[in-house]
């Protein structure tokens, strides 16, 4: 049976996956692959379907809940929504008032993932194959200029249901696809203001989108895991573009759109953030190589 401090260790990886998915760029998979979770949330949530609702049928509460690794899932899941409803306002501010540095603190954090995840493959079976569909895929993803759909409660669920299947993807952010959908804002604003209906619906959508997209991820897991790895790879790098923190926009008819440019060219001059960003994403390349440490060590 495990411990109240494994469980505790759950809760602290929810809260690091909640606080990545509030961020444009950032999947809160990416954080479950690299701190070793990854596998065991997609089995869990695979669990609910038909043979869960047997056993509680026939054996009652206790063995169903066993059977989906209910535990486990709490424990995850609350340290997301602590996270998502305690730091909403927090990487709201600072995506606000320190783009720059946030993004280069992600940007280290997700390519130090790539090659964390990567590194998982036997020698004998890596290749570029299939990271370079990902890489396309994810490039592709980042071309894509915000829209504007009307706030309903429709759209809303349907919203949640396509940004559920990029959070639990490592490489492809929930809530860049809220962004292009037009919704980031006001999904972030019913969070802030707990528009609790509104959440609901949310949450309504991220579970119907969640139990149909992680059967497909759960058989790619087991059947062709060294491909998937590799796609996931190509999906990190080629979200690289989507995280690049120096960006410039220029206003068109709907949303905002943006591209890359350097630091010397960010906002016509040189950025004065340039030496704090860089220590910020060694930062983020450091706590990838401490968890892949303590990963070996266990």
């Amino acid at each position: 049976m495990a411990s109240n401090k494994y469980y505790a260790g759950i809760v602290a990886r929810g809260v690091a996956m909640g606080a990545a998915d509030v961020v444009p760029g950032v999947s809160g998979g990416t954080i479950a692959f690299i701190t070793g979770i990854y596998d065991t949330l997609i089995d869990s949530l695979k669990a609910f379907g038909p043979s869960a609702l047997q056993i509680l049928w026939k054996e009652g509460p206790g063995p169903a809940w066993r059977y989906v690794n209910g535990s486990f899932l709490l424990a995850l899941f609350s340290g997301i929504a602590l996270s998502i409803l305690t730091l909403a306002n927090a990487i709201d501010y600072a995506l606000t008032h320190h783009p720059v540095l946030l993004s280069a603190f992600f940007f280290g954090l997700i390519l130090a993932s790539a090659v964390l995840i990567y590194r998982q493959i036997p020698a004998a079976d890596r290749g570029i194959v299939m990271v370079v569909p990902g890489v396309v895929f994810a490039l592709a993803v980042s071309l894509i200029r915000p829209g504007e759909l009307p706030v309903n409660y429709l759209t809303v669920f349907c919203s949640g249901a396509v940004a559920i299947c990029a959070m639990i993807l490592p490489g492809i952010s929930g809530s860049f696809i809220l962004l292009i959908l037009g919704m980031y804002g006001p999904v972030i604003a019913a969070i802030k203001n707990l528009e609790f209906a509104t959440l609901a619906v949310f949450a309504l959508g991220c579970g119907t989108g969640l139990m149909l997209f992680v059967r497909l991820l759960s058989w790619l897991l087991h059947r062709h895991r060294h491909g998937l790895l590799q796609f996931l790879t190509g999906l990190l790098l080629g979200s690289l573009a989507i995280i690049w923190p120096w960006k410039a926009e220029t206003p068109v008819i709907q949303g905002v759109n943006w591209y890359n440019v350097w630091p010397w060219h960010y906002q016509g001059s040189f950025s004065a953030d340039l030496p704090l960003a860089i220590l910020l994403a060694l930062v983020g390349v450091a706590i990838i190589w401490l968890i892949e440490r303590a990963a070996l060590e266990r």
